[in-house]
């Protein structure tokens, strides 16, 4: 009841004060009529609230978001369905749901009252410039009498996840160089010699053929091990991202690191469709559940671009390095960074000497804060002298052409490749 009395609304409460008024003038004036008049308009709030107070329902929220990755500046729609389970027919429905502020204002229905197993249909369209992951819900629930006099509120506790990318745009073909375990131009192969069954063997399932068995690999793992059908070899890539905060300018969706985000999902996809199988490392290092993203047949990105979307700016001076010891295999690299400061000329100088082909894409800081540079060259020329192909991005230059300005000064790096190993000639 305490809590039906608290939802009086503001015609609910002005019935009470009229009530209670119209009583005493009725008690000072002496009038019999006045009073029963007023002891009227008094109770039908009280007695709505108690009746109110008193019902029990029970509402079901089914929520569908489609789609739940969107890129940004896409729309994606939320439809909710709302049922009564219960017994007791409900008044007006008024519903608000719980939407973060940069996918719009909150929507909010009034729906009918809906009585026993009837269902009420509603949607809204969500939109956000900026990436990221959002939360969208609870939804928030407000019923009311026929009269409007009180309005109860109930809360769902479901949410649901949209997940924004970044903005991406189609890359152009450019020669990437290196050599196989990360080959650029090549394309997959399958197996020409034996030499790869070590790497190559799985557990024995039932109706496994005994002549596939592979022995050594058996005596060794204590149980019946089968070698793979031929699998073609995959290109490796590593995108490395600097999310450090000092080395980007400007903030929000103008910053220099959401430039830099946006380019590496572009690079990401790229690779992808170029059937590289991609590892995506920031400046904190590398995300166990990030690692290798392996090109399908229909050519999903998600993952990468998942990743991507919740990527924040850092306040470590320095570039994590731990992941440089799985890339003694070779591959490509290809990084996109910002601002770079004397720290990192040898965290640079190891990428690339772990690497079969070194490409870069430098951040011209500075210009997303208009200030004027005084060098030529930047953090392009110090990417360049630690032997990397680099190219320089500032905020009115196109992706696709700095992309097909970094082929041509890409060249392939004479390799050797022994078991999917890659040395220096």
């Amino acid at each position: 009841m305490r809590e039906a009395l608290s939802g009086l609304t503001v015609r609910g409460r002005a019935f009470v004060a009229a009530g209670i008024t119209a009583i005493v003038c009725a008690v000072l004036l002496g009038q019999d009529a006045l009073t029963r008049v007023g002891v009227l308009v008094l109770a039908l709030p009280l007695v709505t609230a108690y009746v109110l107070g008193r019902s029990r329902y029970r509402l079901a929220l089914v929520r569908t978001l489609s789609p739940q990755i969107v890129a940004a500046g896409q729309p994606a729609r939320l439809n909710l369905t709302l049922t009564n389970e219960g017994k007791t027919p409900s008044g007006a429905l008024l519903l608000e749901d719980q939407v973060p502020y940069v996918l719009g204002t909150r929507p909010r229905f009034v729906l009918d009252g809906i009585g026993q197993g009837w269902r009420r249909h509603a949607s809204y369209q969500v939109r956000s410039d900026v990436r990221g992951k959002f939360e969208i819900g609870p939804m928030s629930v407000r019923v009311s009498d026929p009269f409007g006099l009180v309005e109860l509120g109930r809360a769902f506790h479901t949410t649901v996840s949209l997940t924004v990318t970044p903005r991406t745009v189609p890359l152009p073909q450019i020669p990437l160089g290196g050599a196989w375990t990360g080959s650029g131009d090549n394309r997959p192969r399958a197996f020409a010699t034996g030499s790869a069954e070590d790497v190559t063997v799985r557990e024995y399932r039932r109706g496994d053929e005994l002549r596939r068995v592979h022995w050594r690999s058996s005596a060794k793992m204590g149980e019946l091990m089968v070698r793979r059908e031929e699998q073609p070899w995959q290109s490796r890539a590593t995108l490395f991202l600097d999310n450090r905060l000092r080395a980007h300018r400007g903030q929000g969706i103008a910053s220099s690191l959401e430039a830099a985000v946006s380019a590496a999902a572009s690079i990401a996809v790229h690779l992808s469709q170029r059937g590289f199988m991609v590892r995506f490392v920031t400046a904190a290092g590398e995300d166990p559940n990030n690692a290798w993203h392996y090109r399908d047949a229909d050519l999903n990105t998600a993952p990468l671009l998942e990743a991507l979307a919740v990527v924040q700016p850092i306040q470590q001076p320095r570039i994590d390095t731990g992941w440089l010891a799985e890339a003694s295999q070779g591959g490509l690299i290809v990084a996109v960074v910002g601002g770079l400061e004397d720290h990192d000329l040898p965290v640079l100088r190891r990428m690339h000497h772990h690497a079969a082909a070194s490409l870069a894409m430098a951040l011209d800081v500075d210009a997303w804060t208009g200030t004027v540079r005084h060098t030529s060259g930047g953090a392009t020329s110090t990417l360049a002298q630690q032997g990397w192909r680099a190219v320089r991005l500032s905020p009115r230059d196109r992706l696709e052409t700095v992309w097909q300005e970094l082929g041509r000064t890409a060249r392939s790096i004479p390799r050797d490749e022994l078991r999917g190993e890659v040395v220096s000639r």
